[in-house]
């Protein structure tokens, strides 16, 4: 019975563990739901600021309206996409992961391009009004909701500097989690390198009497 409790645990775990052994090695890590990542969330309200600040300060027609959409929907989905594909490529993870935080360095030109042609000023990272939008950012659960009122109140040029310091913290975070991606990956291997580890484990298994 206490065989049977340590393998299902080890199991919820994620792990491999042959029946009556002591030994685990993990083949699919857990992984948990792709909207509890900051990262994720956080481009997910930029990509809501984006919906709506193109449609309504860009001209109709304009293709930077559909460029910058696009680019905010690549870095939404890619973060959404690789954390999914974790379970069996860790590979793929990175690699999505780097899509989507190269999408949102695009999408960041496009905000500084708007801001630099009308003569608009880019907020000093440590000015007054980019500190308020970084101590907004440590709220959690992160969501659109708390941006609504400024994104509906405020000039344009306000809204692209508040997408501007949210894209900074986002790619942040993105860099963190390719760096722990890339270390876990050195460490662990990919899902081939587990389950050869897991076979040569199991072989190692004393033969049942």
């Amino acid at each position: 019975m206490k065989n049977d409790e340590k393998n299902r645990k080890n199991a919820s775990d994620g792990k491999y563990l042959s029946p009556d052994s002591h030994y685990a090695h993990p083949i699919i890590p857990p992984r948990g739901d792709y909207q509890t990542l900051l990262s994720y969330q956080k481009a997910e309200v930029i990509y809501d600021l984006t919906f709506r600040f193109a449609h309504k300060y860009l001209g109709r027609g304009d293709r930077t309206v559909d460029q910058m959409i696009q680019s905010a929907r690549s870095g939404k989905q890619n973060i959404l996409e690789g954390s999914k594909a974790a379970l069996t490529s860790k590979e793929t993870e990175i690699k999505l992961t780097n899509v989507g935080r190269a999408s949102l360095e695009e999408l960041l030109a496009d905000y500084r391009d708007y801001l630099r042609v009308r003569d608009n000023a880019i907020w000093d990272k440590d000015s007054k009004e980019a500190q308020f939008v970084r101590r907004l950012g440590r709220k959690t659960p992160h969501t659109f909701e708390l941006y609504r009122r400024f994104v509906e109140t405020r000039p344009p040029e306000v809204i692209a500097n508040i997408a501007i310091c949210l894209i900074h913290q986002t790619n942040y975070l993105l860099d963190q989690q390719l760096r722990r991606l890339e270390k876990d990956f050195l460490e662990q291997g990919g899902l081939r390198e587990r389950m050869f580890k897991a076979r040569l484990a199991h072989r190692k298994q004393p033969p049942k009497k």
